[in-house]
């Protein structure tokens, strides 16, 4: 097999499993409601199954955490917020507790992927499909920009100890693909360039939640997170960058307009 043929030698299957996963996540997104909470909620269960997993917690502790976390996300979800606050952390003390090791990795994580799937039931619900499509749009095209570019043009690694694959070009590609997408939203009624901005950020964002995931396996010494995704990996694997742009965007709608408005320059 030539050089470029291994390059590429598991795109056809990531292509595949990653198209199954779109259609879905797609049409829960357009459904929204009932159809997009349980989406937010299997994934929760999921990631949290995971990272139990990676951590060497066990079978019965993931099956226990994961399906705990699930269950704190939808009560932070259908709850009044002050009264379900508490449920976000909850299975991050708890683990805690049913943890022999790496305790502190996963209470950061299992409290992160928490408010990143509230973070996405928030922007579903209070911002529509549009805007849930551009946070997808944005994370997706950061990935695939950085993938192909970094196969492409190659050069220097972005941080070989944590992510020898990644490139400095396929990071920028990213960034680049990102502000593309932004600049497809302009024609939204009353959406300024802004947009664009924040969709650079949130691409950032994501490619330091891949890094954060990047740097947990390796201090864990796993290639996956688990094996439930063919040529993806797991969940984790997937999601990763999600989570830091749900995250991250969460924070940011508390400090600027969104949608981005067009700004007045005195």
């Amino acid at each position: 097999m030539s050089l470029q043929a291994e390059k590429f030698s598991d795109l056809w299957v990531r292509m595949g499993s990653g198209a199954v996963i779109a259609v879905v996540a797609l049409v829960c997104v357009w459904l929204g409601g009932v159809a997009f909470l349980a989406l937010c909620c299997v994934l929760t269960g999921a990631l949290v199954w995971e990272l139990v997993g990676m951590l060497g917690g066990g079978p019965r502790r993931a099956w226990l955490l994961g399906a705990g976390s699930a269950g704190a996300f939808l009560a932070v979800s259908l709850l009044p917020l002050g009264v379900g606050l508490p449920f976000i952390l909850l299975p991050s003390i708890a683990g805690i507790a049913l943890l022999p090791r790496n305790r502190t990795l996963y209470m950061t994580f299992t409290a992160l992927i928490i408010i990143a799937a509230y973070g996405l039931w928030v922007q579903r619900s209070d911002f529509g499909f549009t805007w849930m499509l551009w946070l997808a749009l944005v994370v997706m095209v950061t990935d695939v920009a950085g993938y192909f570019a970094g196969r492409f043009i190659g050069g220097p690694k972005f941080w070989p100890r944590v992510s020898p694959k990644k490139t400095w070009s396929g990071t920028i590609a990213g960034w680049v693909g990102a502000g593309i997408v932004g600049l497809c939203f302009l024609g939204q009624p009353g959406v300024g360039a802004e947009v664009v901005g924040i969709s650079i950020a949130i691409s950032m964002a994501s490619q330091m939640g891949d890094i954060a995931e990047s740097a947990m396996k390796r201090k864990m010494g796993v290639k996956d997170s688990s094996n439930l995704i063919p040529g993806h990996g797991g969940v984790f694997d997937r999601f990763d960058g999600m989570l830091g742009a749900s995250v991250f965007l969460l924070m940011i709608e508390q400090i600027v307009d969104f949608p981005p408005v067009p700004s007045i320059l005195f």
